[in-house]
């Protein structure tokens, strides 16, 4: 498929010009392409772009600092349960967001895009500043007040600018789009299509490292859902292509204080669902509103996935877990852990399934809030 498509009104662009909405002012989609098989992967290449031929386009030279080949964990859980722990904490800059950031950065460099602008809460903020240093664009990322400073100092690090804006995590977004009116082009991984082409490469990531097969499961933390959405459409391309023979269900974690997929999916709906929001230890999944909401909740009934919100101290119990087995990551990656236990205690994953657990943030990034919980009295 050879274009942006607005899922809504159907209204479909050229991939050759660089959007990131449409005309109707609505995130863009690029649908499930034909796949790849064993003998397409570039087995030299050390990185995500061993699967660029799942691409719907050629970049000749992609920006890249190793992102993707990051271990699969054998683990294992209080209770019983034997999950397998994905280490997207290990890429580049710390997250699972370098995936998203390669392919949609390197596309838009292609086609001519010098100077971006992104909103973030921290690690998409930091992603983009690092492969646009990596890459030689100019970059500015607006991010709530509230963001780890940690996550500001690698933004800043990299040499981008920084706008920090009061208010929830919607303003950040808010004053980023105003600007986009500008020279710079809005680069947000929560709007280009691209980005998703570049985190469907965990599918076919988890295909390879399982000996080329599909997992029972996965259990994502979601805020945005980028993850998700990228496991959705890169084992739909694998299942096409005849290279899987199910899909694997999918699951989204989100912190029980933000968690608008869950009350939508919950109630039966892929609308808007009033739930109180209120802040968590999660940041990185704190947001109210998902654009993709509608696509979100697709995904999860195509592959008879299902949500967990989870409660603060679930939360913290499973950071306190996970680091204990000296997996040293950020609160919003135990949110998946907790959902993984939850889905164990009620039958839904059996003993004997294979279960990937996300785990997309480094606790690097929120080092002294990660020993304050992990080190608090237990409720």
């Amino acid at each position: 498929m050879e274009y942006y498509q607005d899922p809504v009104d159907g209204s479909t662009y050229p991939l050759d010009e660089p959007r990131w909405r449409s005309d109707a002012g609505r995130p863009l989609w690029i649908a499930p392409g034909s796949g790849l098989g064993r003998e397409d992967i570039d087995a030299s290449v050390r990185s995500i772009w061993r699967y660029r031929a799942a691409l719907p386009v050629e970049v000749d030279a992609p920006i890249s600092l190793g992102e993707g080949l990051t271990p699969l964990l054998e683990g294992s859980w209080p209770g019983g349960g034997r999950p397998l722990f994905k280490a997207e904490w290990l890429n580049p800059t710390g997250s699972f967001k370098d995936r998203g950031t390669s392919a949609m950065l390197s596309y838009l460099r292609a086609h001519g895009v010098a100077a971006v602008l992104e909103d973030s809460s921290g690690n998409g903020g930091s992603s983009v500043a690092g492969y646009g240093a990596a890459g030689g664009l100019r970059v500015k990322i607006f991010a709530p007040e509230s963001t780890s400073p940690a996550k500001i100092a690698q933004v800043l690090a990299y040499g981008a600018e920084v706008q920090l804006v009061p208010g929830p995590r919607d303003a950040s977004q808010h004053a980023a789009i105003r600007e986009a009116e500008g020279p710079a082009f809005y680069a947000s991984h929560n709007w280009q299509a691209f980005f998703l082409q570049g985190t469907k490469t965990l599918a076919y990531e988890l295909w390879e490292d399982l000996g080329f097969r599909a997992p029972d499961h996965i259990i994502v933390p979601v805020g945005a859902g980028s993850s998700l959405l990228g496991c959705w459409i890169g084992f739909r391309e694998l299942l096409h292509a005849g290279q899987i023979e199910r899909m694997p269900r999918l699951h989204a974690a989100q912190p029980l204080h933000c968690s608008p997929v869950d009350a939508s999916f919950t109630a039966g709906v892929d609308t808007p669902v009033d739930r109180p929001v209120s802040a968590t230890v999660a940041e990185g999944t704190a947001i109210a509103r998902p654009l993709r909401l509608r696509q979100i909740i697709a995904a999860l009934r195509d592959t008879a996935g299902t949500t967990t919100a989870v409660p603060e101290d679930a939360i913290v119990d499973a950071l306190r877990t996970l680091c204990a087995q000296g997996l040293f990551v950020e609160p919003t990656s135990a949110t998946a852990a907790a959902a993984y236990a939850a889905r164990v205690g009620d039958g839904t994953i059996g003993a004997s399934e294979t279960a990937v657990v996300v785990l997309t943030g480094a606790g690097l990034k929120a080092a002294s809030t990660v020993r304050d919980l992990v080190q608090s009295p237990r409720a």
